[in-house]
């Protein structure tokens, strides 16, 4: 039969014996797969200790297929009986690593202190967290064996297909994080020097956006703002709404040392002082190198800005300061409020691959909420899984795909 013992850390080990093998020789074949020795092996089924070497997994009532057994790593006590591994080496450990202390306190704030001040709240947190661990899987066990039970259950399938779908989710993070962690990391957005009739503007390129949009309060400073033609006036709309001035049909924009004339449209709602979209791009033939980190045009290489360097909404909304915002910056449409021509169209509605997604500015970097996020579970779970190493959020998400069960949604962490 096939036997699996799972350490106190998670670690699982598979092993295949006869149900009348002696535990003292399924100890020396565990010895071989977990490298602990035989004589600090402390093996437990169904919260019992089996204690008796000589007698077989059958009379210690082992004798089930796929069982698991915990197994836990103990070291001698010259004054007394076996004790469990001491924590104050990895307590010691801790203290000696800033990186690893700062980690603990950004996630159980409570067990790194109790590692600082109290090393007895240390050692009793500490086994707390193993013995939830050893339960959530457990249960997630439990809970594998209980929908295997009637594979006609449509329920029971249905649960079983979220929980591999769930764990091919946690093993693409996994490998995301070991072979592209930048992946996680916040991208700075592409700001250029610029001056718009002599002024100077801190100017965001994006590809993506139709038009090259200006703010009325930048137009203003720039003196540009008695040149708008109110007949392009008008309601961009989308998933919300903003308020379209006018155009400038014609104001010099200079890059490097070059003098080009540029069409900006005049749009409220913006939090980017001037956006380069497309038309200005094609129409001088610039080009976007990331691998120099430059905007070349004309034979000229402009340096993108660094991130101290960008505009200070845009440093706020890279780390999450600043609240979204609801103006779509491709609009779908666009309504006259005035009469005469008919005001340019803002199409591009929809979302396509490298497009600004629908309900973000565009030209914008996406705003991040620094709120926590929230939900109708258990303040009391989502400790309980933060307790395991989780962050809030990935804690909720759990909960939510476990339908608010607690051990399944411990076991999906695992």
């Amino acid at each position: 039969m096939e036997l699996t013992f799972v350490t106190d850390l998670g670690q699982p080990f598979v092993v295949e014996i006869d149900p009348n093998m002696e535990l003292e020789n399924v100890m020396a074949l565990l010895e071989a797969e977990s490298g602990i020795p035989v004589a600090e092996q402390s093996i437990s089924f169904k919260d019992r200790e089996l204690n008796a070497p000589k007698s077989t997994m059958r009379e210690l009532g082992v004798d089930g297929h796929n069982a698991i057994l915990l197994l836990r790593r103990k070291v001698p006590n010259p004054a007394g009986p076996p004790v469990e591994q001491d924590s104050e080496m990895m307590r010691l450990q801790i203290l000696g690593d800033p990186n690893l202390m700062r980690q603990l306190q950004e996630t159980q704030p409570e067990l790194a202190a109790a590692a600082q001040s109290n090393p007895q709240r240390f050692a009793e947190l500490l086994r707390q967290t193993r013995e939830r661990q050893y339960s959530a899987e457990l249960a997630r066990q439990r809970e594998i064996e209980h929908l295997n039970a009637n594979p006609f259950d449509l329920e029971a399938q249905r649960k079983i297909e979220e929980a591999i779908r769930q764990q091919a989710v946690m093993e693409n993070m996994e490998h995301a994080l070991e072979y592209s962690p930048e992946s996680f990391g916040r991208v700075t957005m592409l700001y250029i020097p610029v001056e718009v009739n002599s002024k100077p503007v801190k100017a965001f390129v994006d590809s993506g956006a139709q038009q090259t949009i200006m703010t009325p309060d930048c137009a203003e400073a720039c003196g540009i703002m008695r040149l708008v033609d109110q007949r392009f006036a008008g309601i961009a709309r989308g998933v919300g709404t903003a308020k379209i001035l006018g155009r400038v049909h014609s104001a010099q924009l200079k890059l490097a040392d070059l003098h080009l004339p540029c069409a900006i449209t005049i749009m409220e709602g913006q939090d980017v002082d001037l956006l380069l979209g497309l038309d200005m791009l094609k129409a001088h033939q610039a080009c976007i190198d990331l691998s120099k980190n430059v905007l070349r045009i004309q034979g000229r290489e402009v340096q993108f800005l660094l991130e101290h360097e960008l505009p200070e909404k845009a440093r706020h909304e890279a780390t999450g300061e600043a609240p979204p915002s609801s103006v779509p910056s491709n609009p779908g449409t666009s309504s006259s409020s005035a009469p005469g021509p008919s005001p340019p169209s803002f199409p591009g509605g929809g979302n396509t691959i490298g497009g600004t997604p629908s309900g973000q500015l565009a030209g914008r970097p996406p705003a991040v909420s620094s709120q926590p996020a929230r939900s109708g579970h258990s303040e009391e779970h989502i400790r309980i899984l933060m307790d395991l190493g989780a962050t809030r959020d990935i804690a909720i998400r759990s909960l939510d795909a476990a339908g608010g069960n607690i051990d399944v949604a411990a076991s999906l962490l695992f």
